[in-house]
């Protein structure tokens, strides 16, 4: 088989000279490492020379040398694209490659009852957006929830929901073996705590601790205020994540019939996201426009502030998530 490895095939016409040079000099090396047995550095190389002058030669060295290295998820792929390109070749072409052709077809059938299988499931409450990756390739949902073809050996899964931290885990899978990896995903940090402003009102105006006083109205106001805001930026963030979901399934979706559209399991996918997020950017702006109403009404029907009162009143706004209070301390 060695003989094989070193057969050559006329560089194309587009490669550029400096190009063909390093990618020969690229497999000699690799070649080199892999008959030593020195995987790790003599398939990457293999690999970088195919990219740079793209040979059926360099495919299929670089085929040889991830079956030896027991990736044979890889091997299977790249004796696949062997395969592929032969089929494309000249019948003079053909006649040169019988050899490596029998060989890949060999190999594949061998190699492939060997490839381990992985499904990555995410959880149902998983939020829209989450980001998964394998192995530091970005996975979308088409590839969750199937199994996918991986090398024997350890791999890495992270899980990352929007602006949340990233989780990790490890799994080692073994050749012929299936498993199904049940993600986790960790939400973002939650604000925990109060939430204080303090402030010193001037002696001459009176705050009442009574809600009824125009301080209690006051306080209420401000705290209505601002989960209107809260709202209105949640449905703007929302919305706004809405038209870029709704835009990619347009790209992905094509229209067959009258109110009949094909889209692409991306193009679905994005479609259901846009939904999702529609939905909350209306009930964000909806609750925050009545909340933003709400706090007008208080300001324009608080009661006017009574007599000047000698004295000084110290106030502390208390907010969070599970509701709102307010401190007043005074001074005569």
């Amino acid at each position: 088989m060695s003989g094989l490895l070193s057969v050559a095939i006329a560089a194309p016409a587009s490669a550029q000279p400096d190009a063909v040079a390093m990618a020969e000099s690229l497999f000699m090396r690799g070649r080199a490492d892999m008959l030593a047995g020195r995987y790790q550095t003599g398939c990457p190389a293999l690999a970088e020379s195919h990219r740079l002058d793209p040979r059926p030669g360099r495919l299929f060295t670089l085929a040889e040398c991830e079956a030896r290295w027991g990736r044979v998820a890889t091997a299977v792929a790249r004796y696949n694209d062997y395969l592929a390109l032969y089929s494309r070749m000249s019948e003079a072409e053909r006649i040169k490659q019988h050899e490596r052709y029998r060989l890949s077809v060999e190999q594949r059938d061998a190699l492939a009852p060997l490839v381990p299988h992985v499904t990555l499931s995410l959880p149902s409450g998983a939020p829209p957006g989450t980001v998964v990756q394998h192995d530091g390739i970005t996975l979308e949902q088409p590839s969750l929830g199937v199994a996918l073809p991986v090398d024997p050996g350890e791999h890495v899964v992270t899980t990352q929901a929007p602006r949340g931290p990233v989780h990790e885990v490890k799994f080692t899978i073994e050749a012929s073996e299936s498993r199904t990896i049940h993600l986790e995903v960790k939400l973002p940090v939650t604000w925990q705590g109060p939430s204080v402003k303090q402030g010193v009102v001037p002696s001459g105006d009176r705050v009442a601790g009574s809600a009824s006083g125009p301080g209690g109205r006051r306080a209420v106001t401000y705290v209505t205020g601002g989960l209107a805001v809260s709202g209105l930026v949640v449905g703007s963030v929302t919305g706004w994540m809405a038209l870029g979901e709704s835009s990619r399934a347009a790209r992905e979706c094509s229209n067959i019939g009258p109110d009949v559209a094909e889209c692409s399991p991306l193009g679905k996918a994005a479609g259901d996201r846009a939904k999702h997020l529609g939905l909350v950017s209306t009930i964000g702006f909806g609750a925050g426009g009545a909340l933003a109403a709400a706090a007008v009404l208080l300001l324009l029907t608080e009661p006017p502030p009574p007599l000047p009162h000698a004295g000084a009143v110290s106030w502390s706004l208390l907010a969070g998530p599970t509701g709102a209070g307010l401190t007043v301390r005074s001074r005569w």
